[in-house]
Parts: C-alpha cells; sequence; structure tokens
C-alpha cells in the first residue's frame, strides 16, 4: 500500500539537526528537479526578500519565512514525519504508533512537496516554506513543474498494491495516476451526514476532512491493513467501523471514488 499525502502548511522548526543531506532522500530520480527548485528558492530569498514575499504569498506577518527559506542548506533538518504538522498529522499521530505501525508508516506514507517533489516521513528535511502552488519566476508553476519528474518515478514507487490517493488538489495536479496504476488508486471524500426535520442531509467535509483521513490511515497502520485494491480497501475501512460508499469505476483503468460518511466532526 502507498498512501498519498499533502504536506501541512505550517511546519515544525527544523532544531540542531545536521543539514539537509540531499543524496539522503527517498525517489533518487527527483534528485535533478529538486535541486533546480531549492536552488531557485533559495537564491530568491537571499537576494530579494519583497520579491520573495509576493511569490510565495506570504502575508506581512509571515515573513521570516523568507529568511528561513534562504537558510535552507545549513538548517537543521529533522524527519519529515516531525516537520509536517496541521490537523491530518495531529489525528495521524505518528509519534504515538507503536514500533510495527511506524514502520509500516515509513514504508507506505509519500508527502508530496512544492520544493521536494515527494519525500517519505523518514526523510530528513529542513523546515521551509514553498508550496505546490507556487509560480516561481524561472521554473514557473510548481504544479507543472513536477509532473514530468513525477511521472518518471512514480509508477515503481506505487509498486504492485494499492495506491490511496489522499491528496488535495494542488498537490494531485503534480501526478494523476494512468492506466494500470489508476486502476488500483482510491481516493476518499468525506461527508457529514445530518439528520434534518427526518430528512438525510450531507455536506462535503472541508477542514474537518484533513481529520477523518489522518484518522483513517492511523487505524489503517495500526491494524497491519494491507489491502491490495480499493476493493479490499473498503472492505478493511468497514472491517474498521467506517460507513463506506462507492463501487468501481464504470471504466477500467480509472480510479475509484469511495466516500467516508461521518455522523460527527471533530
Amino acid at each position: 500500500m502507498l498512501v498519498l499525502l499533502p504536506p501541512s502548511e505550517g511546519k515544525a522548526a527544523g532544531g540542531p539537526g545536521a543539514p539537509l543531506k540531499p543524496e539522503g532522500l527517498s525517489l533518487p530520480g527527483l534528485a535533478a528537479a529538486r535541486a533546480a527548485v531549492l536552488d531557485e528558492l533559495v537564491e530568491l530569498c537571499l537576494t530579494d526578500e519583497e520579491r520573495a514575499r509576493e511569490v510565495l504569498g506570504l502575508s506581512e506577518g509571515l515573513r521570516g519565512e523568507v529568511a528561513k527559506n534562504a537558510e535552507l542548506r545549513t538548517a537543521g533538518a529533522r524527519p519529515a514525519g516531525e516537520i509536517y504538522t496541521g490537523v491530518l498529522y495531529d489525528a495521524l499521530g505518528l509519534a504515538g504508533l507503536d514500533a510495527a505501525a511506524r514502520a509500516r508508516a515509513e514504508d507506505s506514507l509519500l508527502v508530496f512537496s512544492g520544493l521536494w517533489g515527494a519525500v517519505r516521513i523518514g526523510d530528513a528535511i529542513p523546515s521551509y516554506r514553498c508550496s505546490m502552488g507556487v509560480k516561481l519566476p524561472g521554473l514557473g508553476a510548481l504544479g507543472a513543474y513536477w509532473r514530468g519528474p513525477m511521472a518518471a518515478v512514480m509508477p515503481e514507487a506505487a509498486g504492485d498494491g494499492l495506491v490511496l490517493d489522499l491528496r488535495s488538489s494542488a498537490y494531485a495536479a503534480a501526478w494523476r495516476p494512468k492506466g494500470e496504476v489508476a486502476g488500483r488508486t482510491a481516493t476518499v471524500r468525506v461527508l457529514h451526514s445530518q439528520v434534518v426535520d427526518g430528512v438525510e442531509k450531507r455536506s462535503v467535509v472541508s477542514h474537518f476532512n484533513k481529520a477523518t483521513k489522518g484518522r483513517l490511515v492511523r487505524d489503517l497502520l495500526t491494524a497491519g491493513a494491507d489491502p491490495a485494491g480499493p476493493a479490499e480497501l473498503r472492505t478493511a475501512l468497514l472491517d474498521l467501523g467506517y460507513t463506506v460508499e462507492g463501487e468501481a469505476p464504470a471504466k477500467a483503468g480509472r480510479p475509484w471514488a469511495l466516500d467516508v460518511v461521518v455522523t460527527e466532526i471533530h
């Protein structure tokens, strides 16, 4: 099972660890593309703070993020699973997993990134600010920039099992499964079910969507589930107590779209 996650906008501080070692990151086929993004981002943040703040879409209160990016090569690095914070990662609770579940997490979780393309949670990276929606002056829109490099490495990274795609739309733009890989890919939408005047009404969950997805992944890891494909994923989630709806797509070679229905959002 390969689980594709978005990063968090906010990130923990890098801390006093050793600086980034690009050659130590997973998916070495992305090395050249990573170097190009890192070079341009650092140079921009070193030489033109105001332009960098504009490009990165940062408010005045986040001006310090520019200085942080300028020091990416020398800043302390920590495992990506400690750098990424926020609602999804709080619910996922990597620090609280037992050894077996943690090992499964390190093997199966892949976090997409505007700066790194994608990293595994054990990869040591510095704290940074560069979303997939950024358009760098030289390289252009990162969502489009990453499509070629990601297309070259992701089919192998996907292996031959389930691909559980929990990315937001901006990060999904960097790589879309195709062909046989798409046929064993599942996306998840979280729906909130409420009964109003005796009638069930459903709405798409936005903010709490992230928390549900984090708990869902944690439950799969803790249970040791390793679904072979979308149908087996649906069964595994039902066994874990989730309300799941969704059938195979009408045409082969397309991802499954599963709905997880919740009656409480938290």
